[in-house]
C-alpha cells in the first residue's frame, strides 16, 4: 500500500510540474542553459524559462556578480536571435562588454529609471510583451503581489524575467520560481599563465518552486558555463 501511494503521489506531482510548463528534457540531451549539477535542482532539471527569478544583492559587488551571470544565461537564451529589455537605476552596465558573454549590444534595449514605482510598472509591461525574450530589472523593493503580477505576465508571454533586488533588509516573500544569490570569486589561472582568468562565480539557490536549493561554483569559459565545484545541495525538495 505504502508503495501504490508513494508511487500515486509520483505521478500527480508529475502531471503538477507539466501543468505548471515544467516539461522534462528528451532521454540523452543535456540541459539548455548548460549549468552542469546546478540544473539538477530545477524541476525535472530543467532551467525554468518563461518565469521570473529573483537575485538578491546586498551589496554593489553582488549586484556585479548578478548582472555577470544574468548576462551569461541571456547569452543563451538570445542565440536564435530575439531582444531584451534591462531596466537599470544607475547605467553601470557598459553595453559593449556584453559582447564578452556573446551577447550584442543591439539585443539589449537599456531603460534608465530611478523610482521603484515606475521601474515596477515598466518591468510588468515588458513582460507581457510576447516579443521579447527576456526583461531584467533592478529594485530596492518588490512585495509578494507585485511578484506575482510578474508571474503571471510571463504565463502569457513566455518572457524569461529577472529581479536584481536589493537584499539589505529582511527579504519579503515573492511568487518568483527560484531566489537567487550571486558572488564573485577569484579567478584560476589560465595554464599557469598571469593575468585575469576565467571569471567565477559562487551561485546559492536560496528558494526554488518544486526544486532543490544549494550552492555551486561556476565559471565562464569559451561562451559556457564550466560547473567547477558543487559545494552543498539540499534534499529538501521545496513545494510551492
Amino acid at each position: 500500500m505504502a508503495v501504490a501511494n508513494r508511487e500515486l503521489i509520483e505521478k500527480l506531482q508529475k502531471n503538477i510540474l507539466q501543468w505548471e510548463g515544467y516539461k522534462p528534457p528528451s532521454s540523452g540531451t543535456r540541459g539548455v542553459l548548460g549549468l552542469g549539477p546546478l540544473e539538477s535542482a530545477f524541476p525535472n532539471g530543467v532551467f525554468p524559462q518563461h518565469s521570473v527569478h529573483e537575485l538578491v544583492c546586498s551589496s554593489s559587488e553582488q549586484a556585479a556578480a548578478s548582472g555577470g551571470l544574468v548576462t551569461g544565461i541571456l547569452s543563451t537564451l538570445l542565440q536564435k536571435g530575439g531582444v531584451c529589455v534591462w531596466i537599470g537605476r544607475a547605467r553601470r552596465l557598459f553595453a559593449p562588454a556584453l559582447a564578452a558573454f556573446g551577447v550584442a549590444p543591439h539585443q539589449v534595449i537599456f531603460i534608465s529609471l530611478h523610482k521603484d514605482k515606475d521601474t515596477l510598472w515598466v518591468m510588468e509591461e515588458a513582460l507581457k510583451c510576447s516579443g521579447l525574450t527576456a526583461v531584467v530589472c533592478e529594485l530596492r523593493e518588490m512585495d509578494f503581489k507585485q511578484s506575482r503580477r510578474f508571474q503571471l505576465a510571463v504565463e502569457n508571454s513566455r518572457v524569461t524575467g529577472f529581479v536584481l533586488r536589493n537584499a539589505k533588509d529582511k527579504l519579503s516573500s515573492t511568487a518568483c520560481a527560484a531566489r537567487w544569490q550571486v558572488k564573485s570569486l577569484p579567478s584560476t589561472e589560465m595554464n599557469g599563465l598571469p593575468g585575469l582568468g576565467f571569471l567565477r562565480w559562487q551561485v546559492d539557490l536560496l528558494k526554488v518552486r518544486n526544486g532543490h536549493t544549494g550552492s555551486w561554483t561556476l565559471e565562464w569559459q569559451d561562451g559556457y558555463f564550466v560547473p567547477t565545484e558543487e559545494i552543498t545541495i539540499s534534499e529538501e525538495r521545496q513545494v510551492g
